[in-house]
């Protein structure tokens, strides 16, 4: 049974201001924005090309043809997908998070909706909960648009989709109906990197910055931990180099916050089995040397890693130091460490 929106919205802690505002704002017009500066989707909603994205994205979405797994092609009829995609949107929290990288969380926080499950499935998943066991609650596309009005209203910087490469087409209706009620953060697509390219191509001009994981560059690491993803290499390659095509290198307006561009994040994972050195290369060679990245390393064994010997640890002082020398080597320029 799906949640309220009311209800879901003071789950998040989002109800007090949220609400009451959105009672008021409902059915009203939203108010004149300066066009010099703001999110993409405002254009493409005046113009009519959001609604034809949201059939687009539908179309595909019903054939379970939404990532690089093909459930539509790979699994039978009556088997879910491995992202357990459905015609009902999950989501386990939203509201402000100081965590993420500072030109996203600034003074006031970063808006992130935590959707459940996801498409990847790491052995080593921090948020197993989320991802793999689908801790959430149920709720429509009217009420998604209300939190995102809500994280606006709390102040947040950006509307920040975290793990969202399943529900794309439920997060452009919620969109298209936020709109009218006066969205205009800029959105965040927060995803593992494992994105059907067709589906990128559909959000160009949609989301202003791409926050994308490239987790591995060897095919037997991720088919190993990622549950048999093994053209993971090849399908972030080609995803992080389109989502750097649309948005270019990360910019931020007066106060350092961000307004359009890529930010990648890699995880250091012990051993080496991420492959930094030819991940630090492959940004410098492929998109450029002053690409934001974010190298990290908080690695900590979690869920299935702690029945993983190579994985069954934290990195050292050692492969911290290596890592940096990596990036330095290749001739990375804006590292966030």
């Amino acid at each position: 049974m799906a949640i309220t929106r009311r209800d879901f919205l003071v789950r998040c802690g989002l109800g007090c201001g949220g609400v009451a505002w959105l009672s008021a704002a409902r059915g009203h017009a939203a108010p004149a924005v300066a066009r010099t500066d703001e999110p993409g989707y405002l254009a493409l909603e005046r113009s009519g090309e959001l609604a034809r994205r949201e059939q687009a994205l539908r179309e595909i979405y019903e054939q379970r043809a939404c990532c690089p797994r093909r459930c539509d092609k790979n699994r039978k009829p009556h088997e879910p997908p491995v992202c357990a995609y459905s015609q009902r949107l999950k989501v386990a929290s939203a509201g402000p998070h100081f965590g993420e990288e500072p030109p996203l969380t600034g003074r006031r926080g970063s808006g992130t909706i935590f959707f459940s499950h996801c498409n990847l499935l790491c052995d080593y998943c921090q948020n197993w909960e989320l991802a793999h066991r689908g801790d959430g609650q149920f709720i429509e596309p009217d009420a998604l648009a209300d939190v995102m009005i809500a994280i606006q209203e709390r102040g947040c910087h950006n509307i920040n989709l975290v793990t969202p490469s399943h529900v794309v087409q439920h997060v452009v209706r919620a969109l298209r109906l936020a709109i009218p009620m006066g969205l205009r953060l800029p959105l965040v697509y927060n995803t593992g990197g494992y994105d059907r390219i067709e589906v990128i191509r559909l959000l160009a001009g949609v989301v202003d910055i791409y926050l994308p994981d490239f987790k591995y560059q060897d095919p037997k690491a991720a088919e190993r931990y990622s549950l048999g993803a093994a053209d993971y290499p090849q399908v972030a390659a080609a995803a992080i180099a389109e989502m750097y095509r649309q948005v270019g290198r990360l910019r931020l307006d007066q106060n350092g916050i961000a307004r359009r561009g890529l930010m990648i994040r890699h995880l250091v994972l012990p051993g080496n089995i991420a492959g930094t050195d030819r991940f630090v290369r492959w940004v410098a060679s492929e998109l450029s040397p002053d690409c934001y990245v974010n190298l990290m390393d908080q690695y900590r064994p979690a869920f299935r890693a702690l029945q993983e010997p190579e994985l069954n640890r934290r990195i050292t002082s050692q492969e911290w130091r290596q890592a940096l020398a990596w990036a330095r080597q290749a001739g990375l320029t804006r590292l966030e460490l």
